[in-house]
């Protein structure tokens, strides 16, 4: 057979597009908040202050996390029409959203070891000099946010501005970009933690409560480790593909039971995983007496799925099968009390 009569059966394996306002927003973040970082380590090391060289030192771990995030965009965009990923690259980006989920666990245990030695070591705190850090992280913070809320903003929007065209079945708003989310948590994480601080440090400063500020931070700590655990949760789902209880899959089921008429049909197998933001793919086995079902027909039928953008059909023939349910339904019959 011609290569040119080939080419109607094979299709290309990116299943996502990609993010390029994610992309560009992490990697802008990324650079503020290294920038920022060293500003404040130097002028911690040049005036001596080791609230400034603390908070430095702090933001270095999201930076470092959000550079990650970026990297990940970069690198299935690199990636994405390498042959040796089956099932596309958009799993780097979901890789990237996990590893930064766990930095922000690390960035949890941290404030928590921190604030422990304060309650059991408290030291002297300069409360101007420790607001206006505080104060400027959370500008920072609040810029970083912005940045990153427009990428989603205008990648959603982006994804949808190429959608099929309807709303069958009410469930695409599920999904979200969960790498540049990891990147969104690490800003609104530093950003609340930043909020306490400024509290915690006015308590201080105003009323003399220095347990307050240690108080604070460990409070943060439980916030953070909360989004973290939840970011965990969803990348870690998508990477071993913990995708069956998803709606489609039980619509997929249906739609071939259902048009082969009376549930003639049985679908015996059916696999379901994720291999974009808004993308499924399938493999399915079904056995039928019905010697006119094709594969292609079935892929027909669950086409209507337009977030099923790979299958694998394998059909076996029994006709025992319909006979067995013919027999079955006779025994019902005979069995049934006359009225």
């Amino acid at each position: 057979m011609h290569t040119e009569q080939m080419s109607r059966w094979k299709h290309d394996h990116v299943f996502d597009g990609g993010n390029a306002a994610a992309e560009r927003g992490t990697r802008m973040v990324m650079w503020i908040t290294a920038t920022t970082m060293l500003v404040e380590v130097s002028a911690g090391w040049w005036f001596n202050s080791m609230a400034l060289l603390a908070d430095g030192w702090h933001m270095s771990s999201h930076a470092l996390a959000i550079g990650l995030s970026s990297m990940a965009y970069a690198a299935a965009r690199r990636y994405a029409h390498d042959s040796r990923f089956a099932f596309g690259t958009w799993k780097i980006e979901i890789l990237g959203g996990f590893a930064s989920a766990i930095f922000l666990l690390g960035v949890a245990a941290m404030m928590v070891v921190g604030s422990v030695e304060r309650i059991f070591s408290p030291e002297p705190i300069q409360y101007r000099e420790a607001i206006t850090v505080a104060i400027l992280g959370l500008a920072v913070n609040v810029l970083c946010a912005l940045i990153l809320g427009r990428a989603h903003h205008h990648g959603h929007g982006h994804a949808h501005g190429h959608g099929h065209g309807h709303d069958h079945h009410g469930h695409d708003h599920h999904h979200h970009d969960l790498n540049l989310k990891s990147a969104y948590i690490h800003v609104i994480a530093d950003a609340a933690t930043s909020v306490l601080a400024i509290a915690a440090l006015i308590g201080g400063w105003l009323y003399g409560w220095s347990w307050l500020d240690p108080l604070m931070g460990i409070v943060g700590a439980l916030l953070v480790a909360i989004w973290a655990k939840g970011l965990i949760l969803e990348t870690g789902k998508v990477l071993l593909d913990r995708e069956m209880d998803h709606p489609v899959v039980n619509e997929i089921r249906e739609e071939i039971e259902v048009n082969t008429g009376a549930g003639v049909s049985r679908v015996v197998d059916l696999h379901v995983w994720r291999v974009g933001q808004q993308s499924y793919c399938c493999a399915l086995t079904v056995v039928t007496p019905d010697l006119s079902l094709t594969p292609c027909k079935v892929r027909e039928w669950i086409s209507i799925h337009e977030e099923v953008v790979h299958s694998t059909i394998e059909i076996h023939y029994d006709q025992t099968m319909f006979k067995q349910e013919q027999l079955g339904a006779q025994d019902e019959k005979q069995l049934k009390p006359i009225q």
